[in-house]
């Protein structure tokens, strides 16, 4: 039963020119000196190459792994050695080099071992379909998708579209195919068959191919149906074939999959039946090398990585009526920029054309907006906006007028009666869009990794901020537990109480206010004060008694005042808390219960609290273990030798426990000439004993403070002048 061949919109019929191709049987093209392979002749991922430089490769050897999903491996197309492994031109309408492997052949064309799979018919569908990902066959119709992926999908398939529609002027490397090789295709769809399971086999080609329909109706078993379809351009266009043969519309953005088809080439089917029945990778293709330029035209099975430069010599191109050089046809293919680029898996046609044949397109003119361009495109869209877009560069109005549908089959440059070459700026266009779609994918992925590095950061700096606040908890724990221990310990003895309410403020365990005088005691030191001048006024007969009385008795009542309004006992701290220490423990010592009231009247006064003060800091060093112990006792020593100096000098004696009265006692003596002048003997004394101070200074420096011992002999040594001086002034 024939099946019903549908309708697609658009089309075009160019001059088919392919007879002169069709002249010449099949041959083989000979092997290169050298192959150049690209890494990557397929959509998808380049493959990762498996072999080093200088490395033997045997033919068929896989020298290069698919590196993905979407990727296909590479094999050796013959015996030779990795020559380099390096970037060479590539076939691409850009002109830019690629990684390549390069091998030098030997010529000996030695196999590798083979695994042919004689009785696939038991094996299971998975392990064929990866038989076929390892043979590295990709798509030999143009776009070059790996077939292995198409053949995995899980999505239910009905229909099983094989093309043999080979529809652009002057190629015929599939039509030769069909004519010389049906039966392999044929061998080729009973293992896609298996594979798929699909209700029908749709072989299509198209009428101008007498030879190949009648080969391949010959050939073909009762479950495959060969549908001859009407010759039109593009109608080998995979979407086009399907609406074609079945009547269903690939959705935009689709793939056949998704209307139940899956569509391969007469070329994969063969490439499939020699994977599987013979066990041979994908190593070589029928090219096509046609145009007037080439003495003998023809097709050819040509290793793949041949430079196209070896071929054009087995075409016997002539290089006089070259005018340029294009890798596939006139509407699809490209100029190649340099004749060292080599054959890939899709390259079907070499078409070197003269100047008369296929003359340069004549200049660009504006768009008069005909319309001939939307009646010519097979896929439904608006060539001419898209060409409006493009030029402006507005990629979201691209997008929804649906770009990515065009298959760039050139119809809509064909008819265009103002030569505007529409489908260069649609692919110029989407490489743009593309590059985009890369930038914001590493734009949004290096945004999500500064986001999860600031979480973890964050999270980091959270877990280090409990940590430490545990630590200080216990830390605090233990110092008010050390401080109960200490409490406890000292609570009968005031100065070691006061040593250590001392170190519990240095380690900051235990808060104390600044050392300030209230105001009740700055009062009190101010009435002193202005009781002094009014002796000494009096005494001196001053005629400022009057005033210095009145001061005297405003104080009294601002004294009087302060005390009654209030009862709380003052207390004078100094800043250092150690002397603040000293003066609470006197006063407990002495049963006030609070802080010393005792007014500094003379000099005795202060170097006996001095001394005090340096005797408790003493104490609380040794207790400590203090490296600082010799320096204090030294100052101990010192205040000791001055505080027993300074009692020598006077002999008044305070008789009375009234500071005032004894300060009044202190002015009048002076006065009176009561306190004896120092003699020469009492200086040389005083010089004797600071000097030995200084020694003992120099000595305990030299053990624990090396670096102070240049000022300590300094202060020695002058001393020890002066005490010279003096003796020397005795004796005269």
């Amino acid at each position: 039963m024939n099946s019903r061949v549908f309708n697609i919109p658009g089309g075009i019929h160019p001059p088919e020119n392919k007879r002169q191709s069709l002249q010449r049987p099949l041959r083989f093209a000979g092997i290169p000196a050298q192959l150049i392979l690209p890494l990557n002749m397929h959509l998808g991922a380049p493959a990762k190459p498996c072999v080093s430089v200088g490395e033997k490769v045997l033919k068929g050897q896989c020298i290069a792994q698919s590196n993905g999903v979407v990727s296909a491996p590479i094999h050796a197309p013959t015996s030779g050695m990795i020559g380099a492994i390096e970037e060479r031109p590539i076939a691409h309408s850009s002109g830019l080099n690629a990684p390549c492997i390069i091998i030098d052949t030997d010529g000996q064309d030695r196999w590798c071992d083979l695994s042919p799979i004689k009785e696939w018919g038991h094996r299971d569908a998975t392990d064929l379909i990866e038989i076929i990902r390892r043979a590295g066959i990709a798509g030999m119709g143009g776009a070059g998708f790996p077939s292995a992926v198409k053949l995995a999908t899980d999505k239910p398939i009905d229909t099983l579209v094989i093309n043999g529609v080979e529809c652009e002027p002057y190629i015929t490397a599939d039509q030769i195919l069909m004519t010389e090789r049906a039966e392999q295709i044929m061998a080729g769809i009973a293992i896609l068959k298996y594979l798929l399971k699909p209700q029908r086999i749709l072989l299509g080609t198209e009428d101008n191919k007498p030879e190949a329909v009648a080969a391949l109706q010959s050939s073909a078993t009762n479950d495959v149906e060969v549908v001859v379809v009407p010759t039109k351009y593009p109608s080998g266009g995979e979407k086009q074939l399907i609406q074609l043969l079945t009547g269903r519309e690939v959705p935009s953005g689709g793939l056949p999959a998704d209307v139940g088809v899956v569509c391969l080439n007469v070329a994969t089917a063969i490439a499939v039946h020699r994977a599987i029945d013979c066990g041979e990778p994908l190593i070589s293709r029928i090219t096509t090398l046609t145009g007037e330029a080439f003495k003998k035209p023809g097709n050819v099975e040509v290793l793949i990585g041949t430079p196209i430069s070896y071929l054009m010599e087995q075409g016997e191109c002539d290089e006089k009526k070259l005018s340029r050089l294009i890798m596939g046809g006139p509407m699809m293919g490209f100029t190649l920029p340099n004749r060292a680029v080599p054959i890939v898996k899709t390259s079907n046609c070499i078409l070197a054309p003269t100047a008369a044949e296929l003359p340069p397109p004549p200049p660009a003119q504006a768009c008069i907006r005909c319309g001939m361009c939307a009646e010519a495109c097979p896929a439904s869209l608006l060539p001419q906006q898209l060409y409006w877009f493009s030029r402006a560069s507005e990629h979201e109005k691209l997008e929804q007028h649906n770009l990515f549908d065009c298959i760039e089959c050139g119809a809509c440059s064909y008819s265009c009666p103002s030569n505007i070459p529409l489908v260069q700026y649609y692919r110029a266009s989407k490489a743009e869009i593309r590059q985009a779609r890369i930038d914001a994918a590493k734009a949004e992925h290096a945004k999500q990794r500064f986001e999860a590095r600031q979480a973890r950061l964050q999270r980091l700096e959270e877990e280090k901020a409990a940590q430490r606040a545990a630590r200080a908890e216990a830390a605090k724990k233990r110092a008010e537990q050390a401080t109960v221990n200490s409490e406890q310990q000292v609570e009968n003895d005031p100065v070691q109480a006061a040593i250590a309410r001392a170190k519990a403020k240095r380690s900051g365990t235990q808060e104390t206010s600044a050392s300030r005088v209230d105001e009740v005691s700055k009062l009190e030191k101010r009435l002193t004060a202005a009781k002094i001048k009014l002796a000494s006024a009096e005494s001196a007969g001053s005629d400022k008694l009057p005033q210095l009385q009145a001061a005297v008795d405003a104080l009294a009542e601002q004294l009087a005042n302060a005390k009654a309004s209030s009862t709380e006992p003052t207390e004078a701290e100094t800043n250092d808390p150690i002397q603040a220490a000293i003066e609470r423990a006197k006063a407990k010592r002495a049963g006030k219960g609070g802080a010393s009231n005792v007014t500094e009247l003379d000099p005795i006064s202060k170097l006996e609290k001095r001394l005090t003060a340096a005797k408790i800091k003493l104490a609380a060093a040794e207790s400590a273990g203090s490296d600082k112990t010799p320096q204090l006792q030294a100052a101990v020593d010192a205040l000791a030798e001055q505080l027993e100096h300074a009692k020598q000098q006077t002999d008044i004696e305070v008789a009375t426990d009234d500071p005032v009265q004894a300060a009044i006692e202190r002015a009048q003596a002076k006065r009176a000439g009561k306190l004896t002048p120092q003699t020469p003997a009492d200086e040389i004394a005083k010089l004797e004993k600071r000097l030995a101070a200084a020694k003992q200074k120099l000595a305990m420096a030299s053990e624990n403070a090396p670096d102070k011992l240049a000022a300590f002999q300094a202060g020695v040594d002058k001393l020890e002048e002066k005490l010279a001086a003096a003796k020397a002034v005795v004796g005269e």
